[in-house]
């Protein structure tokens, strides 16, 4: 099951190289490894935890870049800013399915002689102009846990074009076992179980109709949410295929109800958004000490995770169901103006 899963993922992807691993976390960890980094890595504050946390467990020292106001990812002049004697890597991240300025950081990296590692666990099938955003980079991560468009429930992979890093890479996620009498590496159990495999070739076939309803939930929001005073649709970059993973919407200034007072009146009615990223990683304990990780270094990234707020979106939502939501968002703004 976990080779037959690896060769339809590498078919549905238009990759050449997948290594299954058993969670998006152990992807990014095993691919920090298997390029034999040290030093600093630049990276965004607006993204997941097990982002950062995989830095630092294989010895690497984050250093935090603001972020483009629109597109929500590393802003480049930031990134370059950044960079140190010490700088190894950039880990850009593909939030909300948004792709990085990968010539920009591609570009930056040749000069200075950087490795990239792409944050891809939102960005499932997010294509540039009809080409993969798996495309670039050393290697880019995915993660495939329950709540992503495609999951086996938990795990991950990494993906690569280099032959000898996928072989590297499956050396460490299997306990550097070369055959049953040789160990070559040092590494890990971080394989993907034959359980989680059969399910996602079982979901595998799911992905497109479920991306397809998606699409269909994210117009009645847009066509619904736009004109509420303060609210922003969060859209993709032009030529970009969604992945659908999010959707995302700014409450501003301009808004009678803040992000968080939105967040928590729509719980009554059942209806539960999500804050992502907030707080930011840069603000969270193990970080906030980091130079870098001073607020008016990244002001841009600070506003930003005080705004975005995800709205629930699954297939079985129904067109119904996104209607309601925007009745019950609507409902909240008038209540507020009334006063």
């Amino acid at each position: 099951m976990h080779d037959a899963l690896e060769r339809a993922l590498c078919d549905h992807l238009r990759v050449p190289h997948l290594s299954l691993v058993n969670s998006g976390t152990s992807a990014l960890m095993l691919a920090f490894r298997a390029l034999d980094l040290s030093g600093e890595a630049v990276t965004t504050p607006l993204t997941s935890p097990a982002t950062v946390n995989a830095l630092t467990w294989c010895g690497l020292t984050p250093v935090f870049a603001d972020i483009d106001p629109l597109e929500l990812t590393l802003d480049p002049d930031a990134v370059e800013h950044a960079l140190t004697p010490h700088t190894r890597a950039i880990v850009g991240v593909h939030v909300y399915g948004i792709p990085c300025r990968i010539d920009r950081l591609q570009a930056i990296a040749a000069h200075h002689n950087l490795r990239v590692v792409y944050d891809a666990a939102h960005a499932f099938g997010t294509e540039i102009d009809g080409q993969s955003v798996l495309t670039w980079g050393d290697a880019a991560i995915l993660s495939f846990h329950a709540t992503k468009l495609f999951n086996t429930a938990e795990g991950g992979a990494v993906v690569t074009h280099d032959p000898d890093l996928k072989r590297r890479i499956d050396l460490f996620k299997s306990l550097g076992i070369e055959d049953d009498v040789t160990v070559t590496v040092s590494g890990i159990n971080a394989r993907m179980n034959e359980l989680q495999a059969a399910l996602g070739l079982a979901n595998l076939g799911l992905v497109e109709s479920e991306r397809g309803a998606r699409d269909k939930l994210a117009q009645i929001y847009c066509e619904r949410l736009a004109n509420l005073a303060g609210v922003s649709c969060v859209t993709m970059p032009t030529g970009v295929r969604n992945s659908q993973h999010y959707f995302v919407i700014r409450i501003g200034g301009a808004s009678p109800v803040s992000r968080d007072t939105l967040h928590e009146r729509l719980k009554p009615f059942n209806v539960f958004a999500r804050r992502y990223f907030y707080p930011l990683c840069s603000n969270f304990l193990p970080y906030r000490d980091l130079p870098s990780a001073n607020p008016g270094n990244l002001p841009v990234a600070n506003r930003i995770a005080q705004e975005v707020l995800c709205l629930p979106l699954y297939s079985e939502l129904g067109a119904t169901g996104a209607h309601r939501i925007c009745d019950i968002i609507e409902y909240i703004f008038r209540a507020q103006n009334s006063k």
